[in-house]
């Protein structure tokens, strides 16, 4: 039993330089990195290391919580449209309800697609194996799919359960009819913005320290007041349309889930991450490593050499 529990062990442990050299680790200490772009792309590569190598059920289930948590951003903006209509201000704190959802989720370290699966992306980069591209996938399965379960079973409590009034469901239709508007090139083009806000959001979170909470509105909000596609928030909100037979399952799909889903992909994935990545790739050879580790031990040597003759 143990060979196999320790084969299925080995499957789900990521490939880096870091482990083919015997270290537990990977380095994040800016003084010992090139740049403090450098530091903050290991940092979030640590992380994503972790994310890639969790249980997948594990990944599911706090996928399932974060998708039922993001039902969060409909009601808010559901009831602050209800009770702030005709105010001066009125469209911005509005929009500020659809932060509530994205809040619970990254404060509650909930498995988020477009966040989570970010920061997944630069160990795939830091070392494109075979190996790596199949704990993404995965990852990015666990988490999509188990995101789409908790935002239909939220849809379908506001839809289904006496939770609140009609005026507020009316709320909840035109919010998610507004999604609807939009063809599938304009679901993809506000989702290519979206996925790149988000992932600007994950790069600051590692310089953002007591201010996240901050950042996770700022950011967010942004989306929000530029009407953009997100594929967790949306599914929501098209799904309570679905539930309420206001439209089809295909409609779902098409033009809102497929188009918004490459869109983030894109925007969050393929552009920022590789973006992000190519700025450090430099940086991060193993020649500008070693300098940076040789300056950093001549500084502590200096130091050293001072406080003796002190």
């Amino acid at each position: 039993m143990k060979p196999a529990q320790s084969e299925e062990q080995s499957q789900q442990d990521v490939d880096s330089e870091e482990k083919e050299q015997g270290k537990e680790e990977i380095e994040v200490d800016e003084e010992m990195l090139p740049s403090r772009a450098a530091a903050i792309h290991e940092e979030i590569r640590q992380d994503g290391e972790k994310e890639l190598e969790r249980d997948g059920m594990a990944l599911l289930w706090s996928a399932i919580a974060a998708g039922l948590s993001m039902g969060a951003s409909l009601m808010a903006k559901g009831i602050f449209q209800v009770h702030l209509s005709g105010l001066p201000g009125g469209f911005l704190l509005e929009n500020l309800g659809y932060t509530f959802g994205f809040v619970i989720v990254i404060m509650a370290r909930q498995q988020l697609f477009t966040e989570n699966t970010v920061t997944a992306v630069l160990p795939v980069m830091h070392k494109p194996t075979r190996g790596n591209f199949y704990l993404l996938l995965r990852l990015w399965g666990f988490v999509l799919l188990g995101n789409l379960i908790g935002t239909a079973l939220a849809a379908l409590a506001f839809d289904q359960m006496p939770i609140f009034d009609d005026t507020t469901r009316q709320a909840f239709t035109a919010i998610s009819e507004k999604v609807m508007e939009n063809n599938a090139g304009a679901m993809f083009a506000k989702a290519v913005i979206s996925g790149w806000i988000i992932a600007t959001m994950v790069w600051m979170f590692p310089s953002a320290g007591a201010a996240k909470l901050l950042v996770i509105v700022m950011m967010t909000w942004l989306v929000a007041l530029g009407d953009l596609a997100h594929i967790v928030v949306g599914s929501v909100e098209v799904l309570y349309l679905v539930f309420s037979g206001a439209i089809s399952w295909h409609e779902f799909f098409w033009p809102f889930a497929l188009p918004t889903l490459l869109g983030n992909i894109t925007g969050g994935t393929l552009i920022f991450a590789l973006i992000s990545h190519a700025q450090i790739r430099n940086d991060m050879s193993d020649e500008a490593k070693a300098k940076t580790r040789a300056d950093a031990k001549r500084k502590q040597k200096d130091e050293n050499a001072d406080q003796s003759e002190a």
